[in-house]
């Protein structure tokens, strides 16, 4: 019996630390903005941030960087719609 608990074990371990696409799309975002968008450093923070202000955001920062802007202006203009879209829903609900 403990065998097969021991076989089963991995496969529900597994199934329960499945990465979603938008972490996975959101995981360049931490080497700035920390882990889960918890700035460690003068980056901003951005978990918590409404999924709304970030498409904003991460959108201007694509189609019209922001005078002063050093890196962000250049990851974007490789980003469609939906990358951008990623990790704005995962940031937007780091912090729920």
């Amino acid at each position: 019996m403990t065998a097969a608990l021991s076989i089963a074990s991995p496969g529900a371990a597994f199934a329960q630390t499945t990465v979603s696409e938008a972490q996975i799309r959101a995981g360049s975002c931490a080497a700035c903005h920390g882990p889960a968008g918890h700035s460690p450093g003068a980056t901003p923070s951005i978990a918590g941030l409404s999924e709304v202000d970030l498409l904003a955001k991460l959108t201007a920062f694509r189609d019209a960087a922001p005078a002063g802007t050093t890196v962000m202006g250049r990851h974007m203009k490789g980003y469609d719609d939906a990358r951008i879209a990623a990790p704005a829903v995962f940031f937007a609900k780091a912090d729920q």
